[in-house]
């Protein structure tokens, strides 16, 4: 436990920035859960529209820091394969 002032600033701080990493994470799993699960559905027309969601998403994630740029990218291509595949 810190007892200097500005160490509890950053225990404070770093948890609070921990909980929105999390909530932020989470909520991308959902996205992609559902498309995938739309994909694994066959019903083309749905993940058509929700791939561009999924795509911001995962965007918005790196630009905060959240992700890497290049498991994004990753993951980005990946999805859009399972799209390309159900055509």
């Amino acid at each position: 436990m810190p007892n200097i002032k500005s160490a509890k600033k950053r225990v404070k701080v770093i948890k609070a920035k921990t909980l929105r990493n999390q909530i932020i994470k989470s909520q991308l799993k959902t996205y992609i859960k559902k498309f995938e699960l739309l994909v694994a559905a066959g019903d083309a027309q749905q993940a058509q529209s929700a791939f561009p969601t999924v795509i911001k998403k995962l965007d918005q994630a790196t630009a905060k820091g959240i992700m890497h740029k290049n498991t994004a990218s990753r993951k980005k291509s990946q999805l859009a394969v399972k799209l390309g595949a159900m055509a």
